[in-house]
């Protein structure tokens, strides 16, 4: 009999490891374990005692071109020395993989293991040395043109907000504040001296989450999936938006933010335009993620996802930040 269709299959591991043993450890005893289904699905691979991450991305998610354009921009970092986990080429040398799954063709890529432990609080210090990070890696990215996404108002608030209305009642308080919300934002982006805005090649997701620090204090990012061209100032306000999430002391949480702006502008400076619409940046992107768990809701989000957890996370989350961000003077 055929097969129903599918939207979402998860590979074997039994036969995934056989799969990569072949392409890139044929001397090797490998093993393939699942870490994570989700947005892509990511493997954890042991050869020869060296780890390595096998990602295989959702059917649709990616194309083959926005994915060699993921790895041509990790490589350029790695070239310049910045710390990222990085894509790595089969014994054919080739870094891209497909597989036929049940619901579609899908690809997959190796990548190296960043050594260290994900810290949801870390000390100043650390938060400096991630500015500083931060601010290396743009000084690579600015100028630096990708064949992706270009993050604009319309990618980041006009989609966005279309995604939720669809898991949002229309008549609640929440979605009108969204679309309150979503027009003083538009604005900001509309008024916003775009002369004044370093732009080229974003991360996009850069928090406690995708990045790893080691024994040495030494701190490795990864997860690249959302790059794409924008205001570079992009990534420092979605990393001040998560600091404001996690740190729950106020006096704590600008101890952080300040070091880990002095910390950037170590390397580079930030323009007086560029902080000036940081905080609303990061109002917006909780809009844009708020938007991609809408629109992965058949094979990412549908565990959590529903106006319930909507509601609770625009009123404690959204709403506290708006208001924030219309005093934050960085």
């Amino acid at each position: 009999m055929s097969h129903f269709p599918v939207t979402s299959s998860n590979l074997s591991t039994i036969h995934l490891g056989v799969f990569l043993q072949e392409k890139y450890f044929p001397s090797s005893q490998v093993t393939c374990k699942l870490l994570k289904a989700g947005i892509s699905h990511t493997y954890l691979v042991n050869a020869s005692a060296e780890k390595y991450i096998f990602r295989i991305y959702t059917l649709g998610w990616r194309s083959e071109t926005e994915i060699n354009e993921e790895m041509r921009l990790l490589l350029h970092l790695k070239e310049n020395d910045i710390p990222v986990s990085y894509p790595i080429a089969d014994a054919s040398q080739n870094y891209i993989h497909t597989f036929n799954a049940p619901e579609g063709e899908r690809f997959g890529v190796m990548f190296s293991f960043a050594s260290g432990d994900k810290q949801l609080n870390y000390s100043p210090d650390l938060h400096y040395q991630v500015g500083t990070l931060m601010a290396r890696m743009h000084a690579c990215t600015q100028n630096f043109p990708l064949n992706r996404v270009t993050y604009s108002k319309q990618e980041i608030l006009i989609d966005s907000l279309n995604q939720i209305e669809a898991f949002l009642p229309g008549e609640s308080e929440e979605m009108a504040f969204l679309q309150s919300a979503q027009r003083h934002l538009i604005k900001i982006f509309d008024e916003a001296d775009d002369s004044q805005l370093r732009k080229g090649a974003v991360h996009l997701d850069i928090w406690f989450d995708n990045l790893v620090i080691d024994k040495n204090n030494q701190v490795t990012l990864f997860d690249f999936d959302f790059c794409g061209n924008g205001w570079l100032c992009l990534d420092l306000a979605y990393y001040i938006l998560q600091v404001h999430s996690v740190e729950k002391d106020p006096e704590e949480c600008w101890a952080k933010v300040r070091q880990f702006l002095e910390g950037y502008e170590s390397v580079t400076k930030i323009s007086a335009e560029e902080k000036r619409i940081i905080p609303m940046l990061g109002v917006s992107l909780y809009f844009f993620y708020l938007g991609i768990q809408s629109q992965r809701f058949d094979n990412f989000s549908n565990v959590f996802f529903n106006d319930v957890y909507l509601k609770r996370f625009i009123n404690i989350l959204v709403k506290k930040y708006f208001e924030t961000a219309q005093t934050m003077k960085l």
